[in-house]
């Protein structure tokens, strides 16, 4: 980087303007100047309004996309979300038991959703049977279980009929185009991606553990 002056210092946009200063002072720079910023901080240094960022970062995906990358060294904690609660007031207070179920569902569907997303397509077939038979043969369509297919209806010379069936199927993101080369392969078509937010497992393994603590 430049050597920054007391005329032109470093320009460091950040929501986090405390830790952002002590940190670059004790790494010894000494012309910076911080400006507050609250959101989209990835689109400063596009913009010409800073020569660099301090912001939270989880993948780096969202840094990669706005052309940035983060400096050697440049971590300046490491942080983590931890549930914390009364074993006391889960056994006795009315309605804390509860919401801790739902909270523990919510972050364990999060968790399994990460990385993952929803694929649709439409296939011609003579039947359900046929077009799973044609997608399971694909390495990268097996889905969760299995893929969903459903009939698409239609007019057909006055009639209902069906003449396509949609398929749904669960893919990790990094395989999203292989998936989709393997569905056109086999005659999909109309593809859809959809991001997925939560995926609901039949029991929640958290929450398994929780009860086990609890002895209940």
């Amino acid at each position: 980087m430049p050597q920054w002056t007391e005329e032109r210092p470093m320009r460091v946009v950040t929501g986090f303007g405390y830790v952002g200063a002590k940190f670059l002072k004790e790494k010894g720079f000494k012309h910076v100047s911080f400006l507050a910023g609250d959101g989209a901080l990835e689109s400063y240094p596009a913009m010409g309004m800073a020569d660099a960022i301090v912001d939270l970062v989880s993948s780096g995906t969202t840094l990669r996309e706005n052309n940035l990358k983060e400096i050697e060294g440049g971590v300046i904690l490491e942080s983590q979300a931890t549930l914390v609660a009364s074993k006391k007031s889960l056994n006795r207070r009315e309605g804390v038991l509860e919401i801790s179920h739902e909270m523990l569902e919510r972050l364990e569907a999060h968790l399994t959703a990460s990385g993952k997303i929803m694929v649709t397509a439409n296939m011609r077939g003579n039947s359900a049977e046929e077009v799973a038979e044609r997608v399971l043969s694909q390495t990268s369509l097996c889905g969760l279980q299995g893929p969903t297919i459903s009939p698409v209806y239609c007019t057909l010379d006055g009639n209902v009929a069906v003449d396509y069936y949609a398929i749904n199927v669960v893919v990790p993101q990094k395989s999203l185009y292989k998936s989709i080369q393997q569905l056109r392969s086999i005659g999909g078509s109309g593809v859809l991606v959809s991001k997925l937010t939560y995926i609901f497992d039949e029991e929640t393994p958290r929450w398994r553990k929780l009860l086990s603590e609890l002895g209940m």
